[in-house]
């Protein structure tokens, strides 16, 4: 049953928008994935709103860095078959 309910999980998350935008941020932006990855983290850890205001950008910028961030590691850990 478990593993019924993980390729459930699975396959919805392979055909979600997070997935799709992680794909392709990574084939078309392979140089930035660390950099957006560092960024996503210290984000979540900040808080969006003193991140933007720390890095001296829109709150909306910090907002779409960090769902780029979500969307590259949801894309890699479902590509890696983690």
């Amino acid at each position: 049953m478990r593993a019924v309910a993980k390729d459930q999980l699975i396959d919805s998350l392979s055909d979600s928008q997070l997935y799709s935008i992680g794909a392709y941020f990574c084939d078309a932006h392979p140089d930035l994935v660390d950099d957006v990855l560092k960024q996503s983290v210290e984000i979540e850890r900040d808080g969006l709103v003193r991140w933007a205001e720390e890095e001296k950008v829109d709150e909306s910028v910090a907002l779409q860095t960090l769902i780029t961030g979500l969307s590259v590691r949801v894309y890699t850990a479902l590509a890696s078959g983690s």
